[in-house]
């Protein structure tokens, strides 16, 4: 359950809460047809998606990265125990992610920062977690890098008034307690993180989203949040997901990511893929395509 990739001097690790054929690919990715989904069955089936049950695969993973005496955790996923009433799968989970940290040479007690791509809930449920009767951090010698333009976002109760609230409950239980220890710093696109993370823009699947860059001898990776939600957004890059708020700006943002994947050659390590739930981008014909990632352990 440990992937492990090599991106110059550092080293980043691939930690799994839960992946299954989840998805009705009109709920997901709405704007695409079944005709579109039929014509790559050929590279989707089974690993993004269950033709027998027209189901799109979604994983829910964190990134640990290591670089120097700095251990980082890219977003948090679900989380043990949170209350997640009418999302049955993400209800009260009970998974092992704290002892798969600890497995991978990040305890909870020794990650230094954690870095939020966006604030939707299934990626910042391990910031904390239920100890004494509350919420309290799970990481309670980090720093938690929040992204600033979400953060007000649901602070002044926009997300209520979306038809589809996926900040929801998150938001209290996931990130207030943390900004209550004075754990939390905002960040902003052009900052950096512990020296190794370059924080870009990423808005449109939520307000405030944040892309995460690892530039370490000549090699590049890319954390991606939900820019891409699925690896048929890469072929139709301006199918957007269900939950993208700004549909316009995701499309721009994921063109542009496209591109400058395609031409950097950077590592892709998005949350949400199948396995082998890593790749690369590459051009093809006028187009792009997925190239899977070879693990290395």
């Amino acid at each position: 359950m440990l992937d492990t990739y090599q991106v110059g001097d550092v080293r980043i690790t691939r930690i799994h809460e839960y992946s299954g054929p989840t998805h009705d690919p009109k709920f997901l990715l709405p704007d695409m047809t079944p005709e579109q989904l039929e014509s790559h069955r050929s590279w989707m089936a089974p690993e993004h998606w269950v033709p027998a049950m027209n189901k799109l695969v979604l994983t829910v993973q964190l990134w640990v990265v290591q670089a120097g005496d700095s251990i980082i955790v890219v977003d948090t996923g679900v989380g043990n125990r949170k209350p997640r009433e009418g999302m049955a799968r993400m209800h009260q989970l009970n998974t092992l992610v704290l002892e798969w940290l600890e497995a991978a040479g990040a305890p909870a007690d020794r990650v230094t920062h954690v870095a939020i791509t966006h604030l939707h809930m299934d990626h910042v449920g391990w910031n904390t977690r239920w100890q004494d009767n509350r919420w309290t951090p799970t990481f309670p010698n980090a720093k938690y890098l929040l992204p600033h333009d979400d953060y007000r976002f649901c602070l002044e109760g926009k997300n209520k008034e979306q038809p589809l609230d996926v900040f929801g409950a998150a938001f209290d239980d996931s990130v207030q307690p943390l900004v209550a220890e004075g754990l939390v710093q905002m960040i902003r696109p052009g900052d950096e993180i512990a020296g190794c993370l370059q924080v870009e823009d990423a808005c449109g699947h939520s307000p405030g989203q944040v892309a995460f860059r690892v530039r370490s001898r000549g090699e590049q990776a890319v954390f991606c949040g939900d820019v891409f939600h699925n690896p048929m957004q890469i072929v139709l890059p301006d199918i957007n997901s269900g939950y993208c708020i700004w549909p316009d700006k995701a499309r721009q943002t994921r063109r542009a990511m496209l591109e400058d994947l395609a031409q950097s050659g950077a590592l892709l390590l998005p949350v949400h893929f199948g396995d082998p739930y890593a790749g690369y981008i590459r051009r093809e014909q006028g187009g792009y395509k997925f190239e899977p990632v070879a693990r290395s352990r």
